[in-house]
């Protein structure tokens, strides 16, 4: 008998330490690629363009996550579906998550793409954007939203790879995505022979062009590789919504979805209070928080990684293990942020140069605030990870909770109330004091809390169907 061809490593094997890293790695890597093309627009932007550009995409792009919010909850639920289902080795619910998942986050993206374009300018005004920002931000968000179902499938189906146990695809065509961005931004920026001077709205156009030329390719290789996970001809009938699984993705990924919500919105009232002081300080705090991105990819990354490894072992009922995920996934988070705030502290006014003129008011304010604010994303770390693996159990409401105790009823409170006698003093201290607020509830819930209880499907939705042995590679 012919030996079988060898099958995709599932993580529920092998030593978890060095699997949740290998696994986590191509997905900060992906994190990485997203952050510096983002942190290299903003340059050309920051430097070419003025400050009142760069003050422009720091508060378009705050409402640009707000709105992926809409969608996120949902893609983050079919993960975590997935996952558990290939966790117990049920291959007909997977497909029927993936089906489920495409139709209704295909529709979603749409809607919020369409209100996004109409209430650009609303959203803006609400925000307390400088008036000097405004034509630079109006035209820059028309074309994100242009973008935005493009932009939305393509990371759909990167998070559906990683729950399948594949981060090193999506990481792959992330880097063919960002360097075709950051080649067409400063041509579609600037302008060339043809192509005509856009400013903001060229970046975003680069943006829109990078992420379909990736979407195809990714779907390209997909079928190609003949993915396990695909959809054939004769399994097109998934499109169609499977009800239990529709119902667990919209009430699982709703607060799921909230906790991006409570974040961003938080993130946009903070913004807010820092519009208050003008230009200047926008533009350090938007420098800083340029940073701040780097310094959380560690923990974004492991959170993501626990929380695909802890959904597949959830799903095949090892308790040991989802239990030494969350300890080695802390245990890294410390690790690799600590290194980073380090090297921050060490190379602070020479990073923050790179998004700032090195004469300018706004760069010795954006060094204090980062000397105050960046060593609290080690708390913020601790909180990701924990809750990355309470939530692969279906416990979704908790770190709903959490976020927003700490984000809306200690952050700002304590800004507001302080910002009278120190200024914009308050707005910097009130990021460790939420963060560590976050992490001590987030370290009691984990300890005390019924997540090991929690479900996503009220019941077995399928009986196993075993996973086909897939090459590897072809994931």
């Amino acid at each position: 008998m012919s030996a079988s061809p060898p099958r995709q490593p599932l993580l529920t094997e092998g030593p978890i330490a060095r699997t949740l890293l290998m696994f986590a790695l191509p997905i900060l890597g992906s994190t990485v690629l997203q952050s510096l093309n983002a942190s290299v627009n903003a340059m050309w932007i920051g430097h070419f363009l003025g400050e009142s550009a760069l003050t422009a995409i720091s508060n378009a792009s705050l409402i640009v996550f707000l709105l992926i919010t809409a969608v996120f909850g949902v893609s983050m639920a079919s993960t975590i579906l997935i996952g558990q289902s290939l966790g117990a080795r049920n291959m007909l619910e997977a497909k029927r998550v993936v089906g489920t998942g495409v139709s209704f986050f295909v529709v979603m993206s749409v809607l919020v793409s369409v209100f996004g374009y109409f209430a650009t300018p609303a959203m803006l005004r609400a925000l307390g954007t400088p008036a000097d920002a405004l034509p630079y931000a109006v035209p820059y968000l028309h074309m994100i939203f242009v973008a935005m179902p493009t932009i939305y499938f393509y990371n759909f189906l990167m998070m559906t790879l990683r729950g399948a146990g594949d981060s090193r695809t999506p990481f792959l065509f992330m880097g063919l995505s960002v360097l075709l961005d950051i080649a067409l931004n400063p041509l579609f920026i600037f302008g060339w022979g043809p192509v005509p001077a856009m400013g903001t709205a060229g970046s975003a156009v680069a943006t829109l062009i990078a992420q379909s030329v990736a979407l195809i390719a990714l779907l390209s290789t997909l079928y190609g590789r003949k993915h396990f996970l695909r959809l054939t001809r004769a399994e097109l009938g998934f499109l169609k919504p499977d009800p239990v699984i529709l119902r667990a993705l919209i009430f699982k990924g709703l607060p799921m979805g909230l906790q991006m919500l409570v974040i961003s919105s938080s993130s946009m009232l903070m913004m807010r209070l820092v519009n208050s002081y003008g230009s200047q300080t926008v533009a350090a705090y938007g420098a800083a928080t340029q940073l701040w991105t780097y310094v959380q990819m560690p923990a974004m990354a492991i959170g993501a990684a626990v929380s695909s490894m802890a959904a597949q072992n959830v799903g095949a009922q090892l308790w040991d293990r989802v239990n030494r995920i969350a300890r080695i996934g802390v245990g890294y988070n410390f690790l690799l942020s600590g290194l980073l705030i380090g090297i921050i502290y060490i190379f602070n006014r020479a990073a923050l140069n790179l998004f700032l003129p090195g004469d300018g008011e706004a760069l010795a304010l954006a060094a204090h605030l980062n000397m105050i604010a960046v060593w609290s994303f080690l708390f913020f770390g601790v909180t990701f990870v924990l809750f990355g693996v309470v939530r692969s159990t279906g416990a979704v409401w908790p770190p709903l909770i959490v976020l927003t105790i700490s984000m809306w009823l200690i952050r700002p409170p304590f800004a507001v109330t302080l910002m009278p006698s120190i200024g914009a003093e308050a707005i910097w201290w009130s990021f460790p004091l939420g963060s560590m607020a976050a992490m001590l509830m987030a370290m009691g819930y984990y300890k005390w809390g019924g997540w090991r209880k929690a479900h996503m499907l009220s019941a077995p939705h399928a009986k196993a169907s075993l996973i086909p042995a897939v090459v590897e590679g072809d994931a």
